[in-house]
């Protein structure tokens, strides 16, 4: 059977070879993630792109989550992939790498309004090999949301300033039904717990893993013993999107690390959410992990300069500027985010401040290794991390176990 990166290697020559047919329609598509709740604005964008280039068409296509990898993978196959692809995360690095991606570089390098426009730290997320592959389409990194009520009965006077303090905090909120913290586990966000500790996953050129050590053992058996105490609610470790956003949301457990999008789902279903009882706070250290969308272009579009025009145009300072006050969400252009945030600070403070965490140390940004093999290695050693915080095997055992299949996983080509 072909893996994955075989199949997409394989499709996207396919597609390379496909003849170029309906050249004169200069027609495009555009495949997003799971954003058919902003149909109006995307339909406004289309229109205003196929005004200022007459003869142009743009076909939008959304898929849910699950539903865009296979749905390109098919695309590609058929030699018609999407002519621009939104993706989430690092999903991105695998298209990179198969070929299913156009290198971007020259035409950023070539365009200063191109290489002005948005924030560097956020546009190097998108490099790989020193090349650039996609345009920051909206932009997020995790901070830590915290229950000031619950603060407050504990006798605590702030956000934890380290890793320490983080499991001190938890263990003193953690009363009957009450856990003291909570983290999203999925795409490396949980990093920032290792990072802060100085524990590397990988050598500094990418090629060995670096995490098998006597501090990481030691941070995985804290995180354990504090998983087992119920300091740590154990959802950090099984749940992946709504199931530890939601058990933050309903007011019992005090700290919860995640990206700026887990706020407008917790504000939803929590009723205790306001200005005076969620604070905001970057992790210690500043760490973070992002997990920011990304726009690209298929390097099988058979109208790669129209599918360039339109996303800068989508991009640009009117446009990016609808989507950032339309869904109070951070673009990566520079102007267009001080804009929105500028805004906030009087309109809705608490989203200004949650906001504001996300264009605040992205030099600490962490987990964003460049490397084709992210998807692999993340499946490799998350279930043996899974094992050891959920007490099925030792954090020596399993970290051990665990630079075995990462390094196995390095090491194919």
């Amino acid at each position: 059977m072909l893996s994955r990166r075989t199949l997409l290697q394989a499709t996207a020559l396919s597609a390379l070879a496909a003849p170029a047919v309906a050249q004169a329609r200069r027609s495009i598509s555009f495949l997003t993630w799971n954003i058919v709740d902003q149909e109006p604005l995307i339909r406004r964008w289309i229109e205003s792109f196929q005004r200022a280039n007459p003869g142009a068409e743009v076909e939008w296509i959304d898929k849910k989550g699950p539903e865009l990898p296979p749905f390109y993978q098919t695309q590609l196959a058929a030699g018609t992939p999407p002519d621009v692809i939104n993706t989430q995360g690092a999903l991105w690095l695998e298209y990179a790498a198969s070929g299913a991606l156009l290198d971007v570089t020259q035409r950023i390098q070539a365009d200063a309004d191109i290489r002005n426009r948005f924030n560097a730290n956020y546009l190097s997320n998108w490099t790989l090999e020193g090349r650039n592959w996609m345009l920051p389409f909206y932009i997020t990194k995790t901070l830590l949301f915290y229950n000031r009520t619950m603060f407050q009965r504990a006798g605590l006077s702030g956000p934890p300033q380290s890793f320490d303090e983080i499991l001190a905090h938890a263990g003193k909120m953690a009363q009957g039904d009450a856990t003291g913290f909570l983290t999203l586990n999925f795409d490396w966000l949980y990093w920032p717990l290792f990072a802060m500790n100085d524990v590397q996953l990988l050598t500094p050129d990418l090629r060995r893993t670096a995490f098998n050590t006597p501090k990481a053992i030691e941070v995985v058996e804290k995180l354990a013993r504090a998983s087992d105490t119920g300091a740590i609610n154990k959802i950090s470790w099984t749940g992946r999107w709504v199931e530890p956003n939601g058990a933050f949301a309903a007011g019992n457990v005090g700290m919860l690390h995640a990206h700026s999008p887990a706020y407008f789902f917790i504000r939803g279903q929590g009723n205790w959410v306001n200005a005076d009882t969620l604070g905001v706070a970057q992790m210690p250290g500043y760490y973070s992990t992002p997990n920011s969308h990304g726009l690209g272009i298929s390097k099988g579009s058979r109208n790669p300069d129209l599918a360039w025009a339109f996303l800068k145009h989508i991009t640009s300072d009117e446009m990016a500027g609808m989507f950032a006050r339309e869904r109070r969400i951070l673009t990566g252009n520079t102007a267009v985010d001080q804009a929105l945030l500028a805004q906030l600070r009087t309109e809705d403070p608490l989203v200004h401040s949650v906001l504001q965490t996300q264009l605040e140390h992205t030099d600490k940004m962490v987990g964003n290794w460049p490397i084709p093999q992210d998807a692999r290695v993340k499946d490799a050693f998350w279930p043996e991390l899974q094992n050891a915080l959920l007490g099925r095997k030792t954090a020596r055992q399993a970290l051990a176990d665990a630079d075995r299949r990462v390094a196995r996983e390095l090491g194919r080509a």
